[in-house]
């Protein structure tokens, strides 16, 4: 098998900017390099030229507008300006947000800011697979309830919620919907029209752009949503977003929108063939593992598995030529077992025993049999070290220790 190491099996977390997102933005460091908003001269204009067919770029991919398309510097910040920015200028309406306890740090944790400053917050539990039920959606709304914010798609168990139910949900109760879509856009069909979204955050880095810039989709029409401010300065992004743009940036956040629309659907098809793949050899190779968050509603790239009676970080240690992780990359440095399986209904023990596989545009058949065979190896190696293995066995076989005399 030919293969490279390290091998990088960690697209959940980050993905390599794509050649070609690179080739588009070279140009805006060096030659194009004007701010677009300098308004009377060549270099801005030419920099301005660059922002607008960006935005068009994304606006295709998620069939929006691109008047409604706001540059931020990634999902965390676009997380922020929709939360706080409806919070803020809905505040005659109510102070209710709807949420759910899977979603990433970065909405999380917005919604603890705002209960601290008087908003009331309702975190939506999930099921064993991972997913809200739409009828506690639907009972937790309230006449104060401002906003509802669900993420398309988990960062660790790659669970995608049903969007297009909670859209209706909202638009009958005149709720407005905001979702978290830097892990699906670009690797499923997302289609704001279509699921009833009114805001959108969206991250270049988790689709082979650049880190540092993002997108937020703010509807324009019906509803047309209004939002406070978060960061004051020139009142750039129709006052929505100040600050100069990054321009090169904005470039290559375009341009890997325009790529992952032409090539999703033979991409995403590949990458689940991947998936399938890692699964079966793992699942096969080793007793005593399981899937975290449903297989049927899920990304084409993920896989979160957990491996009963091996210690987490002794299998990242033991695999240490394969890049994967034990949760998001946001809290991976902490020891506390990951909040989301958690929530699933995984034990302690297995949430520590779980690691994620991102697979991504430029791994490779060869990488997948390389990275199954190693993780087979390792968790067989490290069993056998475990006294916990062996006395499991045997309550699970009582007979087997008889028969070898």
């Amino acid at each position: 098998m030919a293969v490279t190491l390290p091998i990088y099996m960690d697209n959940q977390a980050t993905t390599p900017v794509d050649p070609r997102v690179l080739e588009a933005m070279l140009p805006y460091f060096l030659v194009k390099f004007g701010n677009a908003a300098s308004r009377n001269h060549e270099f801005g204009w030419k920099a301005e030229e660059g922002v607008e067919n960006a935005r068009g770029q994304i606006a295709r991919l998620i069939n929006a507008t691109p008047k409604e398309i706001v540059f931020t510097s990634g999902a965390t910040e676009s997380d922020n300006l929709a939360i706080k920015g409806v919070a803020q200028a809905s505040r005659e309406k109510g102070n209710h947000i709807i949420t759910q306890v899977t979603e990433h740090k970065a909405v999380l944790d917005t919604c603890k800011r705002l209960e601290s400053q008087g908003c009331e917050v309702t975190y939506l539990s999930v099921d064993k697979g991972g997913r809200i039920a739409v009828d506690d959606l639907q009972g937790a709304i309230t006449p104060k309830t401002i906003l509802i914010s669900i993420m398309y798609a988990n960062n660790e168990i790659g669970v995608v919620q049903p969007i297009d139910e909670i859209g209706k949900i909202a638009k009958q109760s005149g709720v407005l919907f905001h979702v978290d879509a830097a892990q699906a856009v670009g690797k499923i069909p997302v289609d704001v029209q279509a699921d009833g979204i009114d805001l959108l955050s969206i991250s270049a880095h988790k689709m082979y752009g650049p880190k540092g810039v993002g997108a937020l989709y703010v509807r324009r029409k019906n509803p047309r949503v209004q939002l406070s401010a978060i960061i004051d300065g020139g009142g750039h992004e129709r006052g929505m977003r100040s600050g100069t743009l990054n321009v090169p940036g904005i470039v290559g956040l375009g341009k890997a929108c325009e790529l992952c629309q032409k090539e999703m659907p033979a991409e995403s098809d590949r990458l689940r063939g991947l998936r399938d793949k890692l699964q079966a050899a793992m699942t096969s190779g080793l007793d005593g593992t399981s899937i975290n968050g449903t297989m049927i509603h899920r990304l084409p790239n993920n896989l979160n598995l957990s491996f009963s009676h091996v210690d987490g970080e002794s299998l990242l240690m033991g695999i240490n030529d394969i890049a994967v992780s034990s949760g998001s990359a946001c809290t991976s440095a902490m020891l506390e077992p990951s909040y989301v399986l958690r929530a699933l209904g995984v034990s302690e023990d297995l949430a520590h025993a779980s690691i994620r596989f991102g697979l991504g545009r430029f791994n490779t058949d060869d990488e997948v049999h390389y990275v199954s065979d190693r993780v087979v190896d390792t968790v067989k190696r490290l069993r056998e070290l475990s006294p916990l293995y062996e006395s499991a066995k045997a309550v699970a076989n009582p007979g087997e220790r008889d028969l070898q005399g």
